[in-house]
Parts: structure tokens; sequence; C-alpha cells
């Protein structure tokens, strides 16, 4: 048998990948399966919700206690809601309720903290039959904003959508079964105070049964269903059978809720609050400007309003008239294992059942490989062996990158990580593989080395397997794909390849049994690239990104070559494969250490801006007497990422490394005013001196008792007070205490 040339292996398996992920690409940019037909005055119309969009946005930066927020978004709120009522049909009621809830909770976010709210605003709307419904399920989302930022995608253009829904719901001549509440939240950006005060003291709340929450983690592109439950699989199945336009990933919601990605949701306020089940959606697409002055309406698709407002239109139907609904307890057992294949259809089945499926799949694995004459097992030892020195030798690289300082220059050239750390774990792989078949099995058949090494794959796959299927976690799933298609895919192309060897119709034969299990996760890498790569600008200065993502980056290469390694034993030579990998990672790493890939581009039709947080505050240190021990004022610097300020010195000078204030250890928060407790997350902080600043809404703060409790604890009693003044439309004043 004549080994296989590397002049044709290599290429076909490098137009086999890259033929899959044209193909994954293409299904995460097409939106909508076909055309939207002319929207009647019963459907849903993307050119009226992005009327509602464009209104709100036109307000400006929305902020809990600003006269946009409180007043303006609310009255405009107000005009269009009260407008569906007057035009909505007579088999419909329509109540609105404006709640300005008081209260606190303590959550386990960021290291835990207690929020206190006091008079935020929410706009509630119950559309219901006009006999009245008991049950009823809950679409949310929220109309403020972060500062300096219009908020398209986080999170008006989900508000746009509801008073769509809204509309067209009203108009239609058929009643529903159970009430549909819409909920305006006025204050999520101050983490999540708004749905806790809806959930806990509106009178409606008692009649939810279950939820779905519009959010963003970027502008744009699908929604992603991201968290389902807990448990309720009958909610999962409602998604799956309404969405018109499904994305869904177990993945996803298994990485969100390990907390690797920094961000919550009202999701939570509602499960851990209200004990609802529910579904929680977002827009992923384009990440970069997510929370900055460039998420604007203009850069959100119509067709991406259009499937969202489709999807949830439908899923809103569906849970209104469902038995289900309204003994949603009933229903209450087990996870779903949940995934979309290329947008056009969902696949859901109980965890229980996923967990047989893949135990009896890695039996199978085991009983075949038990039966091999072969022994993979130091082959598999290879494999991990390869493995393991792949993605030290990354990291090493990407530690180098950091330290020189020329951290995130793929942030805005994506495709200098994949030049830079893929090629380098490629070539890593390669060399490995390459000098232990030179050395160690020098006299041993090469289409002996390739069964054998796909057996060691199909060994370390079974295991992984087992033991995620153990842990309990649904996306186990991904390996069952791949230990079952590899497995058939051996069973059925065995005998061509003991009777002629590595021919091009094997290799034809061989890619076409592994397209699923490559195809779906080139498909789902997509996604995660898409989440995480802007995450890397806002994810704080502690944590080195080029580390995290050519992590990312190994984890996936180990995946692709995983089932590809046998063919390196199966080819004469690597070396030329060897030597163009090579050749593209020295190059790049010598261009990134010129600085010639600027990490950030201000580039008006695909901005990626540098997140720099800059407050002029005014401290006073006081100490455990109360009395003030020192005081200051400036300007307090934050860089989100890595690079801190390097980029920004060059051009003011007067912000440089001198400024750099310690962290005072003695003090909470480092001794400076965080609003939240992400003092972890930015150790390095910059503080240039300015002129004190007086606050023009003075806040009274008064000690009332100090106790000492069991446990080495000190309970203190304090009264804050603060007067916020908001004018009105119509020139009168009101004061929020």
């Amino acid at each position: 048998l004549l080994p296989l040339s590397e002049a044709r292996g290599a290429p076909l398996v490098l137009l086999y990948l890259l033929g899959l992920r044209a193909l994954a690409q293409v299904s995460h940019r097409q939106l909508l399966s076909q055309p939207p037909a002319a929207a009647g005055p019963r459907d849903f119309s993307a050119s009226r919700a992005r009327g509602y969009l464009d209104n709100i946005t036109a307000i400006g930066p929305r902020t809990v206690g600003s006269p946009e927020n409180e007043v303006l978004a609310v009255n405009y709120l107000l005009e269009q809601i009260r407008g569906i009522e007057r035009e909505s049909t007579d088999a419909h009621k329509i109540s609105v309720d404006i709640q300005r809830p008081t209260g606190s909770f303590s959550i386990d976010f960021l290291g835990g903290f207690t929020s206190y709210y006091a008079n935020i605003t929410n706009v509630v709307v119950k559309l219901e039959p006009r006999n009245g419904a008991e049950h009823a399920v809950l679409s949310n989302c929220h109309f403020d904003s972060v500062p300096n930022t219009p908020g398209a995608s986080d999170d008006a253009v989900s508000c746009a959508v509801m008073l769509e829904i809204l509309n067209t719901l009203s108009k239609s001549s058929e009643s529903l079964q159970h009430a549909v509440i819409f909920l305006f939240n006025g204050a999520e950006e101050n983490i999540l105070q708004a749905s806790h005060g809806f959930i806990t003291q509106h009178e409606w709340a008692k009649s939810i049964r279950a939820f779905i929450n519009l959010e963003a983690a970027g502008v744009g592109g699908k929604e992603l269903v991201f968290q389902t439950g807990p448990e309720n699989p009958w909610l999962v199945q409602a998604y799956v059978v309404a969405a018109k336009h499904p994305f869904a990933s177990v993945v996803a919601q298994e990485i969100f809720q390990s907390g690797i990605i920094p961000a919550d949701t009202d999701f939570r306020i509602y499960r851990d609050f209200g004990n609802v089940p529910g579904i929680d959606l977002a827009f992923i697409e384009n990440g970069y400007i997510y929370h900055t002055e460039y998420d604007t309406s203009d850069r959100i698709l119509t067709d991406s309003i259009q499937r969202a407002g489709d999807n949830i239109l439908a899923v809103l139907k569906y849970l209104a008239t469902s038995e289900k609904l309204a003994k949603s307890f009933e229903y209450r057992h087990g996870n779903v294992v949940f995934f979309d294949i290329l947008g056009l259809f969902v696949l859901a089945y109980p965890a229980r059942v996923g967990t047989i499926m893949n135990y009896i799949t890695a039996a199978i694995a085991f009983f075949y490989l038990s039966k091999k004459v072969l022994q993979p097992k130091p082959r598999g030892n290879l494999t991990l062996t390869s493995w393991v020195c792949t993605l030290v030798a990354v990291l090493l690289v990407a530690v180098f990158v950091s330290f020189i300082g020329r951290a995130l220059s793929w942030y805005t050239h994506f495709y200098v990580s994949v030049s830079l750390y893929g090629t380098a774990a490629a070539a890593t792989l390669i060399l490995v593989h390459m000098l232990a078949k030179k050395f160690f099995y020098k006299n041993v058949n090469e289409h002996f080395l390739g069964d054998v090494f796909f057996d060691a794959s199909l060994m370390i796959w079974s295991i992984v397997l087992t033991v995620m299927t153990q842990m309990g976690l649904c996306s186990a799933f991904i390996c069952t794909l791949w230990v079952a298609f590899p497995l058939l895919t051996k069973l059925m192309i065995h005998k061509e390849f003991s009777q002629k060897g590595a021919t091009i119709k094997f290799i034809v034969m061989y890619m076409l049994g592994m397209f699923v299990p490559y195809l779906y996760v080139l498909y789902l890498s997509w996604t995660v690239f898409e989440m995480f790569t802007p995450v890397m600008g806002r994810s704080g200065s502690e944590i080195p990104p080029d580390v995290v993502l050519a992590g990312f980056i190994v984890i996936f290469t180990m995946i692709l070559s995983s089932y590809f390694i046998n063919f390196i034993y199966l080819v004469k030579s690597t070396k030329t494969t060897l030597v163009a990998l090579t050749s593209v990672f020295v190059v790049t790493l010598v261009l990134v250490c010129s600085g010639i890939f600027f990490p950030y581009s201000s580039d008006a039709a695909n901005p990626k801006p540098k997140r720099v947080f800059l407050q002029h505050t005014s401290r006073r240190f006081h100490d455990l007497d109360g009395n003030v021990v020192k005081s200051d004022s400036g300007i307090w610097i934050n860089g989100f990422d890595y690079n801190g300020i390097s980029h920004i010195t060059p051009h003011v000078p007067e912000i440089n490394d001198t400024i750099r204030t310690p962290c005072e250890e003695q003090a909470p928060f480092c001794g400076l005013p965080w609003i939240l407790p992400v003092h972890f997350m930015f150790r390095k902080n910059w503080y240039l001196p300015a002129r004190e600043i007086l606050p023009r809404s003075p806040i009274q703060f008064k000690l009332l008792s100090k106790k000492l409790m069991p446990w080495n604890s000190v309970r203190l009693s304090f009264e804050v007070s603060v007067h916020i003044l908001i004018c009105q439309q119509n020139r009168q004043i009101q004061t929020l205490s």
C-alpha cells in the first residue's frame, strides 16, 4: 500500500475545513430563511418596530434617575401604549400601570453585594381576554441605558419589539387563553433593580407562570437563546415548536452560568426571587460597540428586528394558549439538551435521555476498542502529550506578546489571532507527531499507525464523553457526535482502507463521514468567538486576553485535529505543511511585535473602540471614629482592558504611569469609589489631580448606630438621603426622594 501524498492530502483537508467554515458563516449571516412579506396590521412589522426604536434612542442616554429615563422615555412608552389600546379589538382588555418600587436585595454576583433602590420606574402592561385570566406569561425588556450611549441594542430594540408585539396581539380578533404581561423596566443597568421591584412587589407578579427576557450582549444579528428553565423542559419545547428562526445552544447556557462572562440578566431575578421559569435571549453580534456611543439604531439591521419579532411573537402566542402554562409546576422535571442546526431547526431532548444515549455511545466505543488487536493506549498518551505541548507552546507565545505590550493586536483584525496562535498550535501538533514518527515509529507501517492513532482519538473522546456525562453537563452531546460519527465512519470505510490504503476515495469517504461533527464544531466556534472576542476588550486589567483567546484557539485546534492526527502517519512527509505553517506564524509574530496591528478602530462603519472610564471624583478618607484623615480630588481613570493607558499616553502625555495610584489595602475597594465591587478586575488605576468637585445633589449620610455582633461582625445602621430634581415637559418640578 502506497503512502498518502502530502501534495494531495494537505490541500484536501484545508479545503474541507475552509468549506465547512464558509457554510457555518453563511448560516450565521443569514438572518431570515426567506425575505419577509409585506406585514399587515396583524403581522409583526419590523418597520413599525424600527419607528419605536428610533424614537426611544432619539431621547438620548437614559440613565436611571435622569429626566430622559424617568420622564421622557416613560411618557413616550405611555403615549404609544395608549394609542395601541385605543385601536385594540374587543377581544382583549389592556391594563396599564406605572410602578415605582423601593426595596433591596443581596446578589451573589461580582463577589456579592447588597443593592438598594428607591422610586425606580416600571411601565407594566397587561393584555388579557375580555373576561380576565388567572395565569400570565411575562415579556421583559429594559428601557434604561448606561451613560453616554443611546442604548439601541441594549435594550431599546427589545422594548421596540415588545411594543410592536403588543400592537400585533391587540389587533387580533382571537382572544388568548392566558394574559401576556409586558414589563418595560426602567432600572436594569443598576444591576437588575427594576425586575426585582416588579417580581417581589407588583400585584400582577403572582399570576406569572413563565417569562421571556430580551437582552443584548452585542448589536443586532441573531438573538441567541442562552438560558432556559431552571428545569421545565416544556419551555424549551415551546421555543422548538413555535420559533420561526431558531438559534439556541445549551453550550452557551452552561458557559454563561459558569460565570466566565462577567454579566447577568433579569433572568436571574425572576428565577431566584420569583421562582418562575423562563427563556433568556440576547443579541450577540458585534459586541465591540455594546455599551458605547456607537450603539445606535442605524446599526441594527431590519432583518434582525424582524426575526426577533417573529420568534418572540410566536413563542408568546404559543405560551399564552398552552394548557401547560397554567400547570407549569407539574412539568418541572429535569434539564434539557438543546441546540440548533445551522439555524434551521432545534434538536431538544430531556437530559436524562441524553445521559442514556451518551453512556450507550461510550459503551459501544469501548467495546469496539476492547476487541481491537491493536492497543491504542501508548498512542493515546502520545496524542495527549502532543496536545499538552501545543497548549504550553502557544500560551508561551501569548505570554510573550502580552509582556512586550502587544496584547489585543487581533482585537480589530481577528485573522491575526488565527495566523498567530492557530498556526502555532497546528505546527506544534504536527511537529510532535512528525518527530515521534521519525524516531519512535521509524520501522512501523504507516497504515498501521494511522489506524492506531484514529483509535487513540476515539478512546480519548469516549473518556471525555463519559466524564462530562458523569458531571451532568448537557454539553456532552458534542462528545457523542465526536464518538458516534467517527466510529460509524471507521466501520464503513475499514474495508476500503485495509485493501487499498489512503486513496483519494478513502479521504473523500472519510471526510463525508466526519461532516456532521466537524460542521457543528465550526458552527459552534463561530458563536463562541463572536461572544468572547469583544468581551476581551472589557474584561479588566488583570487577565491577559491573549492568553485566554490563545487557550480557546488551542482547544478548537485540538478538537479539529483529533481525527486528522492519523493523516500525519498516513502521508510520507509533512515537511511542506510544517514549513508553511511555521512561516505564517513567524511572519505574523514579527508583524505583531512591530506594532503594525493597532488593536482599536475608529472606522465609522465598523468601530472597535478602546474603553476608558473617567470619573471626576473627590475623596475623603475616614478613620474608624469617623474623622477625616485625608482628602483629594482628581480624574480617576480606568482602562477596561489589559493594555491600560499605554495607547493613550502618546496622545495625552499628562496621563502616564507617574499618576498610577496604588491600592489602599486597608480601605474598602482599594480606597476608590467603585459603584460595583469590581475592583478585583481593575487593579491598575490612574489618578490625575484636579480641582474639587461638588455634587449637584448633596448626599446626607448619618451613622445611627454601631453594634458588635457574634462571629466578629459589626452591624452599622445608617441613613442616606438624596434628592434628584427632574424637569417635566410642562416645566413643573417633581422631587424624587
